[in-house]
């Protein structure tokens, strides 16, 4: 009896450490308490409500005290870090100047337009609306023109719609587009043929061809980047607010190699039932030439890799006071550089931008709840979204970990699935990914979410418009022999229009299937 009294009491008071440690802990997010401590140094115990709850939850959590705030991005506070994947320029002294001119440059985004997009992924965070981010892996300089920018949105549009019009919720549409010219590389040099060069670090570092004169750095390409990234963000928005993407037009968006494959005709149905819809409305008296029929939201991201160019676009916006970098709505930090005492994790912290963060099996949850501390210390919705990258066996091994301990810490994320960085394999001399392989992880993501009642927020994948053929399987049936046919990327391997929107189709099953089961729940509670 008394080993029952002893064990009730013990019950009772985990129950109390912990109801005051969620109400502590949210007290804290309220005044921004948090902050972390830098990587290799000795955390002290955890002490109060907070401290005790995240004990019983098997989190640990950074220093407690007050949180220290980030320099401004006009101070650089990011350069008394180490600054990892970042290249060696022989003369720094034409770096100076180039970032110095980028820094009189127009900015290519707004503040306002970030805010706008943040309140928009807060509502991804619960449920409200869904994220689809795509693009190339790796923008070009030899590839760039008109035609395949309108390729490129005409496909992701498609993909929106179908989320929207299959999946019932409204869609976050951003583009991995318009300034994704630097990539993170495993190795510092490449050896063709006994002969070694360095890297290639994405065309606004260096050039692909294999010549000593093509991969040295040239700060020159920051320029071509930020003049190419203008010149297509103003295509984009004569795309999305001058009448191309509006819902009127949702029948004219198939590509002409996609009119006679299964997923083209599965779109063009789907159309049909959005046009039929629309007729309808307009017959109810909604006005065809309102805003909301003729124009879209569309918002550019690209990896935070290069610190030179980020640094010399960031601005203070004039009616915040807060920092911004113009040089993208979103930003993310890769696997490679999300380390706590990272240059690009405190560049980061600095800028008000909503951004991300990719996480790989890698990840330890307690080092997430630190890093998400870190980085949106003050808890705002849509501000930092986790895009975990794991494969479809490990995400289920790991992911509900990471949930939970995010869960329990109170803290507010965006989960997005990137099913492609976790299942890359060379084939053929062909780096190239398997189209069941990328289904298979973003059922995995799903699956996870719906046994732990959690969001999925988004998914991140690397697409194209153009017909190529770099990732096996699908419904275009592309073999491993088909890999030389239009293999043309110049880093990882994208999924081709058709095989972007087969992956559209199944999320669109999978979000319905989701609102169907939330329906028939609410319904069960309301006659009970």
């Amino acid at each position: 009896m008394e080993d029952a009294e002893k064990a009730e009491a013990a019950a009772q008071a985990k129950q109390a450490a912990k109801e005051a440690g969620e109400a502590a802990l949210a007290a804290e997010h309220q005044t921004g308490k948090w902050f972390s401590a830098p990587s290799g140094a000795d955390t002290p115990k955890t002490t109060g409500a907070v401290g005790k709850y995240l004990q019983l939850q098997g989190v640990s959590r950074a220093v407690e005290g007050p949180r220290v705030p980030p320099a401004q991005p006009a101070q650089a506070g990011w350069r008394n870090y180490q600054a990892l994947q970042q290249p060696e320029y022989p003369d720094m002294q034409a770096v100076q100047k180039t970032t110095d001119d980028l820094a009189k440059m127009p900015p290519l985004i707004f503040a306002g337009e970030c805010r706008t997009l943040q309140s928009r992924l807060a509502k991804a965070a619960t449920g409200e609306a869904f994220l689809i981010t795509g693009g190339d892996c790796a923008e070009s300089f030899a590839q760039f023109s008109a035609n395949r920018i309108r390729d490129f949105y005409r496909v992701l549009l498609q993909m929106s719609v179908v989320l929207a019009f299959g999946g019932g919720v409204p869609v976050v549409k951003l583009g991995r587009i318009a300034g994704q010219f630097a990539k993170p590389r495993t190795a510092n040099t490449e050896t063709i043929d006994g002969v070694t060069l360095p890297a290639y670090r994405g065309d606004i570092i260096n050039g692909p061809e294999f010549t000593a004169d093509a991969r040295v750095p040239d700060p020159a390409r920051l320029l071509q980047a930020y003049n190419q990234s203008a010149a297509t963000l103003n295509l984009l928005r004569g795309f999305s607010y001058g009448g191309y993407g509006g819902l009127t037009r949702v029948s004219q968006w198939n590509l002409d190699f996609m009119a006679n494959t299964q997923e083209g005709h599965a779109y063009m149905d789907l159309a049909k039932r959005v046009d039929e819809a629309i007729q309808f409305m307009i017959a109810c008296g909604m006005d065809p030439s309102s805003p909301l029929m003729r124009e879209t939201e569309f918002y550019t991201s690209h990896e935070c890799l290069l610190l030179d160019y980020e640094q010399a676009l960031t601005r203070e916006d004039s009616t915040s006071h807060t920092w911004y970098d113009c040089s993208a709505h979103f930003l993310w930090c890769g696997e490679r550089t999300r380390q706590l005492d990272n240059a690009h994790v405190e560049f980061m912290r600095g800028i008000q931008n909503p951004i991300g963060v990719k996480v790989s099996d890698k990840m330890d949850p307690r080092e997430l709840v630190s890093l998400i501390a870190t980085l949106n210390p003050d808890n705002v919705p849509g501000r930092l979204s986790v895009i975990v990258r794991m494969g479809a066996k490990k995400l289920r091994e790991k992911l509900a970990g990471l949930v939970e301990a995010v869960r329990q810490a109170g803290q507010t994320v965006v989960w997005v699935c990137d099913p492609m960085h976790g299942n890359t394999e060379t084939v053929l001399g062909f780096k190239t990914r398997r189209f069941d392989n990328i289904r298979s992880e973003i059922e995995a993501f799903f699956d996870v979410h719906d046994q732990l009642g959690s969001v999925p927020g988004g998914v991140h994948v690397e697409m194209t418009g153009d017909n190529v053929t770099e990732c096996i399987g699908g419904g275009a049936s592309i073999s491993e022999e088909d890999l030389n046919s239009r293999y043309h990327t110049h880093c990882d391997p994208r999924l081709n229009a058709e095989q972007a929107l087969e992956i559209a189709f199944y999320v669109a099953g999978r979000l319905r299937k989701r609102r169907t089961e939330a329906a028939a729940k609410a319904a069960k509670a309301a006659l009970a």
